[in-house]
């Protein structure tokens, strides 16, 4: 069956977000969520594909001062501007919301089923349709010429079914995944305690002692990106992050080796802090290359270090607490050198250290093989999806 196509702005109201004014934010309850393009990268990463919450909340008579109309339930949400757009994260708004101005809504009609819609702008890159310019944005009017594929309404409901039943598979495996990666922090309690409170007197040293940290350099123009050369120089970004990753072993773009003193060198065995999207988020460096100023790199500076040890440190919650308390006040939390060379953490012997990472080698191993049998889930709802807004299923 071959599926007629329509535009997308005749299947969809596609709307911006709204400003959001310093002296709005902040409140934790409200008649409605606020969400920023965070609650959709946060929500976009988890096993759920609906948001309900958000940050922030406003109230009903707040709508008129912000000249805002909520979102409602069932419309998709994605970032429209910046590097968020390479996450292609999609998300369902689950009640009536605001959006901020760094989002967009598609609102289905009546022409198309909302889950149907979700799932097709899933197989779609957003990145590919923004501009080529430093700052990444997506056009509404390039967004409304999408052509979309448009079956009679029941079909629509049968192809959205399948998938949501497809789509439930894969998230378990993922929830399975992710409680390993717990396991790993409950173990990391109970042997050291709290890494900040430090309840059993560990030694203790700041950040800034543990590694030497610095932010990465300037955005570059955008002729400085290569795809592929052999004297080009790996180009980390924020997209090269795994899902629930640990390291980054590859890099999708490079650069030329001009546009590298524009930039900061990190070597394998580095570790890279998001500074602000998904803020405070570790990685281990696994290849060397070039980083943006939307990472600050750790280099680990000290001789009682065990990269498993610190990463679970950094990624734990009581840590993300102390950066999130010291950077509290900012409109958009960012991490800086001071900020977080002045964090100070339990640095216990080396041979303890040790000891929690032989915990981890046999979690990882666990979670390697629950990996492979994600990926070919991943692999086979991919062509699942292929074959679905292709009339094959």
């Amino acid at each position: 069956m071959t599926y007629q196509h329509a535009p997308l702005g005749d299947l969809a109201s596609l709307q911006a977000g709204y400003g959001f004014p310093v002296e709005l934010q902040g409140r934790t309850s409200g008649d409605y969520p606020f969400a920023k393009v965070g609650d959709i990268s946060r929500c976009g990463r988890s096993t759920s594909t609906v948001l309900e919450h958000a940050d922030h909340y406003v109230d009903a008579d707040d709508l008129v001062a912000l000249r805002a109309k909520p979102i409602p339930a069932g419309s998709v949400l994605f970032a429209k501007i910046g590097e968020a757009i390479r996450q292609n994260h999609r998300v369902i708004a689950g009640c009536d919301m605001l959006i901020d101005n760094n989002a967009m809504a598609a609102v289905p009609s009546t022409k198309i089923d909302g889950r149907f819609l979700y799932h097709f702008l899933k197989t779609v890159d957003f990145y590919r349709l923004a501009p080529a310019t430093t700052v990444p944005a997506l056009r509404k009017s390039d967004l409304e010429k999408l052509p979309t594929p448009c079956p009679p309404l029941p079909e629509q409901r049968r192809i959205a079914a399948i998938l949501d039943k497809a789509d439930a598979l894969r998230t378990k495996r993922r929830e399975a995944l992710t409680q390993l990666d717990r396991l790993a922090q409950s173990i990391f309690v109970e042997m050291f305690g709290d890494p900040v409170t430090n309840p059993k007197g560990w030694r203790r040293l700041q950040l800034g002692a543990v590694f030497g940290i610095a932010r990465g350099g300037s955005p570059r123009p955008i002729d400085d990106y290569i795809t592929d050369a052999a004297d080009g120089v790996n180009w980390v970004m924020i997209g090269d992050t795994e899902q629930g990753g640990k390291y980054i072993w590859v890099t999708k773009k490079k650069i030329r080796p001009e546009g590298v003193k524009r930039s900061r060198l990190v070597k394998s065995g580095d570790f890279l802090l998001t500074n602000s999207m998904s803020f405070g988020r570790p990685y281990i460096l696994k290849t060397n290359g070039c980083i943006h100023d939307g990472w600050l790199v750790l280099s680990p500076q000290i001789p009682e270090f065990n990269a498993d040890y610190f990463y679970t440190l950094l990624g734990s919650q009581a840590v993300f607490t102390e950066f999130s308390r010291r950077a509290a006040g900012a409109t958009v939390k960012n991490l800086n050198i001071e900020l977080v060379s002045s964090v100070e953490v339990a640095v216990p012997p080396l041979d303890e250290q040790q000891k929690f990472a032989k915990a981890v080698a046999a979690i990882e191993a666990v979670k390697s093989s629950g990996e492979i049998s994600a990926s070919r889930l991943e692999s086979l709802f991919a062509s699942l999806q292929h074959r679905a807004f292709r009339g094959e299923l």
